[in-house]
């Protein structure tokens, strides 16, 4: 069951890395950048988003599906081999929101999680994955709570992100209709990882 589960959790993680921009305190810079290592850090690494053009269809489709989803995938430990009744259900959750399938709600999610990766929280502006990471970058270092331990792990987790830049928006009308739905894809796909 790992299959599923796994590129959603990639997909999320890059999603909470662009929300990690509002971090307040030590724990949760340490926390973001773990979960941003271990998206890269997975021995093999998982298959390239495959891009496609977005819709607001599609886009509302996973807002109405994500607590459903989530539901089922919370409560499958790490390492579950496909369940044949897990996908049933996986699968008619997706086409029940207009999915056609699990996978084809999976790629919408990877590609919303792209763009998401992209967005400056504060300002709710597409600037770019790398901008993103380079300002989290600025704000663990500018942290003067944050303990030299978890500093150093942040910054270290932080710099492996930023080697691994996510591809370019190839449809750059996703960034349009993503950033028309921000604030919800934000709540619903953000709070996945905490």
């Amino acid at each position: 069951m790992r299959e599923f589960v796994r590129p959603v959790a990639s997909a999320l993680s890059v999603a909470c890395l662009a929300a990690s921009m509002a971090i307040l305190s030590a724990g949760d810079v340490l926390a973001q950048a773990k979960q941003a290592q271990s998206a890269q850090a997975a021995p093999a690494q998982p298959p390239a988003v495959k891009q496609m053009s977005l819709t607001e269809k599609q886009i509302e489709g996973v807002l109405a599906a994500q607590k459903e989803m989530d539901a089922i995938t919370a409560k499958l430990p790490e390492d579950a081999k496909p369940d044949p009744k897990i996908t049933a259900q996986l699968d008619g959750i997706a086409k029940k929101n207009g999915f056609a399938g699990y996978d084809e709600y999976n790629d919408v999610i990877d590609n919303i999680s792209l763009v998401l990766g992209g967005f400056d929280p504060a300002t709710k502006k597409y600037v770019g994955s790398d901008v993103v990471i380079k300002a989290q970058i600025a704000q663990v270092q500018a942290d003067k709570k944050m303990s030299a331990k978890d500093k150093k792990e942040a910054l270290a987790d932080l710099n492996e992100a930023l080697k691994s830049p996510a591809p370019p928006i190839e449809n750059k009308g996703n960034i349009d209709v993503v950033a028309k739905y921000y604030d919800k894809l934000a709540a619903a796909l953000g709070d996945d990882q905490e």
